[in-house]
This record gives C-alpha cells, structure tokens and sequence, in this order.
C-alpha cells in the first residue's frame, strides 16, 4: 500500500515577483526535478504544492533556504483524458464518504491524465480504488511518465 502514495512538497511563501524562480532555481541547483506543481494564492501569500523526484532532499534544500516547508501525503490516480473520467472518480470516492480536501492533474503521454489528490482518508481510498480497478501511479511510476 504505502508504494502507491506520493510524497508531496507544500511550501508558503510571499506572493511576489521571483519567488517562484527562487523556488525552481533551489531545486534545479540540486538537481530535483519537478515532477508536478500547482499554487493557490491567498492575497499576500500562496501555497505551492509540488511532486518532485526527491521529496526528502527537496524538504531540506527547501527548508535550510528558509521556507516554511511540509511533507503531504497524496495519492497519484491515472484516469482517461476524455470528458468524465474526474467525475467518476470523484463519485466513487464520495460515495465511500472520502472527502477531496484539494487536487490538481496534468496531462500524461498518449491519451491519459495523471489527477494528483489529497484526501481525508488514503488507506481506504487506496483500497476502494484498486477494488474498483482504478490505477494508481506511485513514486518510481511516475518518474516514467
């Protein structure tokens, strides 16, 4: 089970100017490589939430730089690039009482979608998705794509 959950870096910082270059140039010096991100802004700050190659390594770097910097636990799920692919996964997750608490998707090679999700209870959303032949991308999966 822990093979399919993604280590996610969240880190809060200033929303101005460079700050993102800063963030990209710290891990580019250190060879992690990002793997997906996303940001929600929040007035004077934001959230930037990311999947990199090396979690561990990305925390420090991050971390001796001076952000303030965790480590979330989240969940990979391939799902078709076409129309209701989300909406189904979002209903077998809601019907089981699985809350979405946030979630954001890129585009994978050939016809897929890669939705990254974090939710209130992995365990049981990684069973109920294998059970219901859903794939789940892990760590060393998703350095293929």
């Amino acid at each position: 089970m822990e093979e399919k959950i993604i280590k996610q870096i969240s880190l809060f910082a200033e929303n101005k100017p460079g700050r993102l270059a800063n963030v990209a140039d710290k891990l580019k010096t250190t060879g992690i490589n990002i793997r997906a991100f996303t940001i929600a802004e929040s007035g004077d700050f934001g959230i930037i939430r990311m999947v990199v190659d090396r979690s561990e390594d990305a925390h420090r770097v991050l971390h001796d730089a001076g952000f303030t910097v965790s480590e979330t636990e989240v969940l990979g799920i391939e799902m078709e690039d076409i129309p209701g692919s989300m909406s189904m996964i979002a209903d077998v997750l809601g019907k089981a009482d699985i809350n979405l608490d946030y979630a954001y998707a890129f585009i994978t090679r050939g016809q897929k979608a890669l939705l990254i999700v974090r939710v209130n209870d992995i365990k049981k959303a990684i069973q109920l998705l294998q059970e219901q032949n859903i794939r789940l991308i892990g760590m060393k999966e998703l350095e293929n794509l």
